[in-house]
C-alpha cells in the first residue's frame, strides 16, 4: 500500500456533475472547516465560442447562508487545451476566472486556504458557481480536501455542517 492512500487522506466532492451550462449553475456547497486546503477542479468542453465565467462564492454553511463573493485572490492554473497537453499553466491570482473562447478541451485549478475565507464573521463554506455561457459548453466541478484536521476513516462529511 502507498504511504498516502487518496481514499483515506483526501476528500472528494462533486460539486457540479457534467452538464450544458447555458445558463450558468451553482454547485453544492463544501464546509472547509475540517480541510487544511481545497483544491477546485473545474473541467470545461467547449463546444461554442462562448467564454465560461468561473466565480468562487463563501457562505456561513452548507444551506448557503450569507453567499457573497471570496474576497481574497487564490492562486489559479489552467490548461486551456487539455487535448494538446497536460500542462497547468499559472494564472494571476484571483477569486473568478474567464475562459477564452477558443473551443477546446479545459481544465482549471483554484487552491484555496480555508484562512482566505471570511472566517472571522463565520463563513467556513465555498460554493463554485458557472456563468452563463451556450449550451454547448459542459462543465463539471469536483473540489478536493486535504490536510484533515482530524484524521479518521472514513473522513467526515464536508457536505453538513
Amino acid at each position: 500500500m502507498p504511504k498516502r492512500n487518496f481514499a483515506t487522506a483526501t476528500k472528494l466532492v462533486k460539486v457540479l456533475a457534467a452538464a450544458a451550462d447555458a445558463a450558468g449553475r451553482a454547485g453544492r456547497a463544501v464546509n472547509l472547516k475540517n480541510a487544511g486546503y481545497a483544491t477546485v477542479i473545474v473541467n470545461i468542453s467547449q463546444g461554442n465560442a462562448a467564454v465560461v465565467p468561473i466565480t468562487l462564492q463563501q457562505a456561513r454553511d452548507v444551506a448557503g447562508t450569507g453567499a457573497k463573493a471570496l474576497t481574497n485572490p487564490v492562486p489559479i492554473w489552467a490548461n486551456l487545451d487539455t487535448d494538446a497537453t497536460d500542462t497547468l499553466v499559472r494564472q494571476a491570482d484571483a477569486v473568478a476566472f474567464t475562459t477564452d473562447a477558443a473551443v477546446k478541451s479545459k481544465t482549471v485549478v483554484f487552491h484555496i486556504d480555508p484562512a482566505y475565507l471570511d472566517v472571522t464573521n463565520g463563513y467556513r463554506t465555498l460554493i463554485v458557481s458557472t456563468g452563463a455561457s451556450n449550451a454547448g459548453n459542459v462543465t463539471s466541478v469536483d473540489v478536493l480536501l486535504d490536510g484533515h484536521r482530524y484524521q479518521s476513516e472514513p473522513l467526515p462529511s464536508a457536505i453538513v455542517d
